[in-house]
Parts: C-alpha cells; structure tokens; sequence
C-alpha cells in the first residue's frame, strides 16, 4: 500500500467513525407534549359563513417543535429533553379551530388552504410562545400573543385586526407545571381571539 492509499484507507475509517457516533446516541429521547385545548360553549347564532384558519406565520426561533424559554438576562433559549408533537404554530391553528368550531358562530371552520371556498380568513402571526424567567430559581410566566387579522378574501379587505394575548405563572420551576401553564395561557390566547372574530362578524352583520 502506498501512502496515498494509506491516507485514503485512514479519512475512510475516521468518517464511519463519525457516522457511528451520531447514530448509536446514548442521550434519551426527548417528552413529547401536546396541548390539548378548551372545549368551549357553543353560543348559536350561527351564520351561512365558512371560516378559513391559516397556519399561523412566525420568527424561524418559534416555528419549532421545541419549547422556548427567556432566560433572566433575555437570552432566548429552549428546554432540553423536551419537545411540542408538532411546530407551536400549527399546534395554535388547530387549537383555533377548534375553538371556532366549538362556538357555534359559523357554518364551517376549515385549515387553509382549502378545497372548499371560505366566505372569511383568519390570518395569524405568532408573536410569542415562551415561558419567561425573571429569575433562575423562580417558577416561569409562560406569555402566548398573537397579532390577528380578519380579512373578507371576496373583497379583499381586512375587516378587523386585534391581538390576543395569555399569560400564565408555572405553579412550579419543574417541566410538568410549566407545559400547564403553556395550557392555560394558549387557551386564554384562544379565547380572546374567539371572542374578538364573533364581535367584529356581528359588528359586519348589522
């Protein structure tokens, strides 16, 4: 073997090494979580309108399975060993819909895009999805805030744009309190974002 077979031979077994140790991880996999969402009341008074949901836009450091954190000195950051079962704003859209379901206010609620045409679209940016820390050892406030619009696609006007804000407190610094909280405050987020497209529709129906 001549030298230059031999360097060949040598990067050849370095890069199966590398693969080797990438693939037989001794870390553990990762919880998984989802929220579950709010059963609301449905309040009648439906309306002959279909209702769009889209996926709710939002900065590449949120649009991830993975659970943001602030730190106390404003570094953002995410938890380890934990992950959501699918990026937050595509677990928010089907919280959305669901609540806009359960209301009872409109026909039909749908993802967009859609197949079937929607009489209105609910256009979402994700502002903020994170448990904030004022201090290492203090329990975290989890903060959800969207930045919605209503938007009539037939004559292309927004008809009403609101932001919808949760917030909630950890009861503890330990993963399972903090998920609650990111519970309470998305369904809080949903709520007001609910509460707000019933108002303006009517506002528009009078």
């Amino acid at each position: 073997m001549n030298a230059r077979q031999g360097l060949l031979l040598t990067i050849v077994l370095a890069l199966q090494g590398c693969a080797s140790s990438l693939l037989e991880s001794n870390a553990d996999a990762p919880e998984t979580y989802r929220l579950a969402g709010e059963t609301l009341p449905d309040r009648g008074g439906r309306l002959p309108l279909a209702i769009g949901v889209g996926r709710p836009g939002a900065a590449p450091a949120l649009d991830t399975d993975r659970v943001a954190v602030v730190q106390p000195d404003s570094r953002f950051d995410y938890f380890a060993g934990v992950r959501w079962s699918e990026p937050a704003p595509q677990m928010l859209q089907q919280q959305l819909i669901r609540a806009l379901a359960d209301d009872g206010r409109f026909e039909a609620v749908m993802a967009v895009p859609s197949r079937a045409p929607a009489d209105l679209l609910l256009d979402v940016e994700l502002r903020r999805f994170e448990a904030v820390y004022v201090a290492d050892d203090v329990a975290p406030q989890v903060r959800v805030e969207m930045q919605v619009s209503l938007v009539d696609p037939r004559r292309a006007r927004r008809q009403a744009s609101f932001v919808a804000v949760g917030m909630a407190t950890a009861a503890a610094n330990r993963r399972a309190p903090v998920i609650a909280a990111f519970e309470s405050a998305t369904a809080e987020a949903v709520r007001a974002a609910v509460e707000q497209v019933r108002t303006s529709v009517e506002a528009a129906a009078r």
